[in-house]
């Protein structure tokens, strides 16, 4: 039986946050009837069976130790407690003399460990909570026994929320938290050790989730930001933390907040002003060193009251974080189809290899643009020239192959520059390295106290039409460059302003 198509289920939150990600479940040993061989066992073979079962069982704890050395904290403390249950001599006696009786071992170490889990239940408290350890500590002698691999915790191929009755700590202190982004039970409390290392771990873990066992491996579910203490308290995290939450889990290309704020201005701590206008695109650590400036912010008005999120999402793997206003009608339509968009863009420029070249990359630069000169796009350069401008240029690099590259040349007298040699390798045209190039031009422009970028094209005109560049008079040219241009090329003059 599974759970309905659309379903909620309320337990008792132990680590805040929110994610969303697809089921997983432990794996589980086979029913006892396939893997006891049934019968009693001789007297002949019974100090055999018991020396078996203890060397299952000194293998096992064995393995906990080595697992708690190789843990540190909370982690590492739980193994090393339950390694020591695993050689409990109360448990271990009564297994043994189950044996001695002619059960298998197999059979008398499931019977012995019944024995204890229902005197732990009946104690309650923290020692019920310890009957998670036992079950585990059953299971693992019990595969040694019959020669079957641990049960555990399976490796998801992609970020999941695990799912299972209870976990034992040797599975929960194993957890990967980028492979598993969370945690839900259907047993356990505050205190088990699940909570304990969850907790250790960062993993948002929700435990005695009501009707969980219905909830089928692969359905997508939801780790809410609303959770209940055992005491019916109810606590609601914030939008911005949800939202930051679930980006990073979903490793999300984009997260954008829709606010009160019309974004971040160029001289972020100063107000309003028409030479102050908002910064369309912030690179990371920009962005982090900003902050680190700003007071700590309180209310959602303070600059840095959002750009602490998307800094905090562009820092765990989300590549674009944006703010935008909820004021400008088709505001989310603007930020997403218009080149330039609306409000502010934090982008970790880390994950594009975006740059300013050095001298190392003339060669580089030189095998890219090749094949555009031969065929008549660019203007020849000889690598003199190339050597000689080389701090003009940006580029796209990835394992030590550039991509694509473009030169900013300025007219200070004119409030100008010239992008030239903007080029992308037709390996990565369409991947948008063309647009990363050009955001960071018009950066550097705009440091350089320029009012507008310009470029001289024979056949890509449209492409910047789309971006914002208008056609103008080759008389419109500043001085010093209208000298120089060829008026054979009869290229087309296009302006920014910025």
């Amino acid at each position: 039986m599974s759970a309905p198509l659309t379903s909620v289920l309320t337990g008792v939150p132990v680590v805040p946050g929110v994610r969303f990600a697809p089921v997983i479940r432990t794996n589980r040993l086979p029913a006892l009837e396939e893997i006891d061989p049934g019968g009693e066992l001789s007297e002949a073979d019974r100090p055999a069976e018991a020396a078996r079962f203890g060397a299952a069982a000194a293998a096992v704890a064995q393995r906990l130790r080595d697992r708690a050395a190789a843990a540190s904290g909370a982690a590492s403390e739980v193994l090393g407690a339950t390694a020591q249950l695993a050689q409990d001599r109360a448990w271990l006696g009564a297994a043994e003399k189950a044996i001695n009786a002619g059960m298998p071992a197999v059979r008398a170490t499931m019977a012995a460990a019944t024995q204890f889990i229902e005197m732990f239940t009946k104690m309650g408290g923290l020692m019920a909570e310890r009957v998670t350890d036992l079950k585990d500590i059953r299971d693992r002698v019990v595969a040694e026994l019959a020669g079957l691999p641990e049960p555990g915790v399976p490796v998801p191929s992609e970020p999941s929320i695990l799912c299972a009755e209870d976990l034992a700590p040797a599975d929960t202190a194993g957890l990967d938290p980028h492979r598993v982004v969370g945690l839900a039970t259907t047993l356990g409390g505050p205190t088990s050790h699940t909570a304990i290392i969850a907790r250790q771990l960062g993993i948002p873990c929700v435990v005695a989730v009501g009707g969980l066992d219905a909830v089928p491996a692969g359905a997508m579910v939801l780790l809410s930001p609303f959770g209940y203490s055992p005491t019916g308290e109810a606590f609601n995290l914030s939008m911005e933390e949800v939202a930051t939450s679930v980006a990073t889990a979903l490793q999300a290309d984009k997260l954008i907040f829709l606010c009160e704020k019309p974004g971040l201005r160029v001289r972020a701590e100063e107000p309003e002003a028409e030479d102050n206008p908002i910064d369309t695109e912030i690179p990371l650590a920009e962005a982090q060193a900003l902050l680190a400036r700003l007071p700590a912010p309180q209310q959602p008005d303070d600059v840095g009251f959002y750009l602490r999120h998307c800094i905090q999402a562009c820092e765990h793997g989300v590549e674009r974080s944006h703010i935008i206003p909820f004021a400008v009608d088709g505001a989310l339509l603007l930020e997403v189809y218009v080149h330039d968009g609306i409000g502010t863009m934090v982008v970790d420029e880390k994950l594009e290899s975006l740059r300013e070249a050095t001298s190392d990359d003339v060669t580089g630069i030189l095998q890219l643009i090749e094949p555009f000169e031969k065929d008549g796009t660019l203007v020849k350069r000889s690598r003199t020239e190339i050597e000689r401008d080389i701090g003009n240029y940006t580029i796209v690099e990835h394992d030590g192959v550039i991509f694509a590259c473009a030169a900013l040349y300025p007219f200070p007298e004119a409030r100008t520059g010239e992008m030239a040699a903007l080029t992308v390798s037709p390996q990565s045209q369409g991947q948008g390295d063309g647009e990363k190039v050009l955001k960071r031009v018009e950066a550097r422009a705009r440091a350089m106290g320029l009012q507008s970028i310009f470029v001289l094209t024979t056949r890509t005109m449209h492409w910047f039409l789309k971006r914002g560049f208008q056609v103008v008079d080759q008389e419109w040219l500043p001085e010093a460059r209208k000298k120089k241009y060829n008026w054979n090329r009869k290229s087309q003059v296009l302006v920014k302003k910025l």
